[in-house]
């Protein structure tokens, strides 16, 4: 980039801007509360897990209305965590995902099985944990998976409470119930550690000991572990207990649409999907952002079992996907 003059550069996007001014349009109902996840923190069982890199609910309800889609199948190649597939089920419309990311299939698979029938079941299991507090009474104390780039991720008497609460987990014969219960888990774990995510790394805190960069970073209070998994338990049974919760968008007489998540990169996926089979594509490609999802959901990630490999696999799947689509050298290393 050197030689290239901040001039130069405004005078390349005055060009471009103005070479596209017949097709940009401005639009005043886009506005940062609508479009982000900021909506999603408040919004019944789109906030059970933050996923801060995905769209609001809301705002896929407005793409929706303004498009007049009301019968058929949408597709998202970089589904993330969830929005659009739920948002159009609950319209009655067939959705169909694609995600690379381990956690976002992860909170997708757990949030359908409960919408197709599991809800009774899950809020009983949570308000029997609210009530039991099985964790508390459990000597068992289950190693957390750390990989190199969280270790030290958690105070160590969080980090025992943490273990002891999968390890009463381990105890549940249901594996729809281990696997809920592990969301709530996996929900809590950036407000009970060190770390803060950052767009293209973890954040840690002075308190962990890790120097990063000149500046010291204080992330404030850290919640404990009772402390967190309780309100976050709480926060899913009241979505749960909510009669009209997971159905407030379905249209009177309509069913509730399939959703299908299909694992792995779109760049394989796509081009094996059949010619003319959806009816609307929404979706937020992430091309440009550069972000590393292996470091920001380091922690979410540990927590289902990467491991060192699976972790190196899937930097090097994302990032090809994301930046170039070739070959990447050295990232082992990263």
């Amino acid at each position: 980039m050197q030689g290239i003059s901040l001039d130069a550069i405004q005078k390349a996007v005055a060009t471009l801007e103005a070479r596209l001014s017949g097709k940009l349009q401005v639009n005043a109902d886009l506005k940062r509360t609508l479009v982000s996840f900021q909506a999603n923190k408040i919004e019944p069982e789109y906030r059970w897990f933050k996923y801060k890199e995905g769209f609001s609910a809301a705002l896929l309800d407005y793409i929706l209305d303004n498009l007049e889609i009301k019968y058929g199948r949408v597709l998202d190649p970089f589904a993330g965590a969830r929005t659009t597939l739920f948002v159009a089920s609950q319209r009655g419309l067939d959705a169909v995902g694609i995600e690379l990311l381990p956690v976002g299939c992860e909170v997708i698979e757990v949030r359908k099985a409960i919408l197709n029938g599991n809800r009774a079941r899950a809020e009983r299991l949570i308000a029997r944990w609210r009530q039991e507090r099985p964790w508390e009474t459990t000597e068992t104390v289950k190693a957390f998976p750390h990989v190199t780039i969280t270790a030290g991720a958690f105070p160590a008497e969080t980090e025992r409470k943490l273990g002891r609460y999968l390890a009463a987990v381990e105890r549940e014969r249901d594996e729809a119930a281990k696997r809920l219960l592990c969301l709530a888990a996996h929900a809590v774990l950036e407000e009970i550690s060190y770390t803060r995510k950052d767009g293209q790394y973890l954040r840690w805190d002075y308190r962990s000991g890790r120097r990063q960069g000149t500046r010291r970073f204080d992330k404030g209070p850290i919640r404990s572990f009772d402390e967190a998994i309780q309100r976050k338990l709480r926060e899913i049974y009241a979505d749960l207990s909510e009669r009209d919760g997971l159905f407030d968008r379905r249209p009177q007489h309509r069913e509730i649409g399939k959703i299908e998540i299909i694992k792995g990169s779109c760049l394989q996926i796509l081009p094996t999907l059949q010619d003319d089979s959806f009816d609307c594509l929404v979706t937020s490609p992430p091309y440009c952002n550069r972000y590393d999802y292996t470091r920001t959901y380091a922690l979410e990630l540990a927590l289902l079992g990467l491991g060192e490999e699976g972790l190196r696999y899937l930097r090097q799947a994302m990032v090809s996907c994301t930046v170039e689509n070739k070959e990447k050298a050295g990232l082992d290393s990263v």
